[in-house]
């Protein structure tokens, strides 16, 4: 993975603190707004991870596909990046 690890685990750790947050708010009974606030907070920091681990994927993986000319590389990173945005549409 070419994205910055260190802040990635950093961020990886925090939605971990707020899964717990979350199953300690859902255990505890309390209000279902504030419940659904938690959840988007951590749906947020995940997809900003999720951003940041594409767009490192492409500055270097895909880049060094097209450097590297070989066309069935380049074909298949190409059909990678399809199938995430393809996922990314349906969430």
């Amino acid at each position: 993975m070419q994205a910055d690890k260190d802040k990635t685990i950093r961020k990886l750790k925090t939605v971990g603190g707020q899964i717990d947050g979350l199953i300690k708010m859902v255990e505890n009974d309390r209000y279902c707004i504030d419940v659904s606030n938690q959840l988007m907070a951590s749906i947020s920091i995940l997809k900003n991870i999720n951003k940041e681990v594409l767009h490192a994927h492409l500055k270097h993986c895909l880049y060094n596909s097209v450097n590297n000319k070989d066309p069935e590389d380049l074909k298949n990173k190409i059909e990678e990046i399809e199938k995430i945005i393809d996922k990314l549409n349906k969430i």
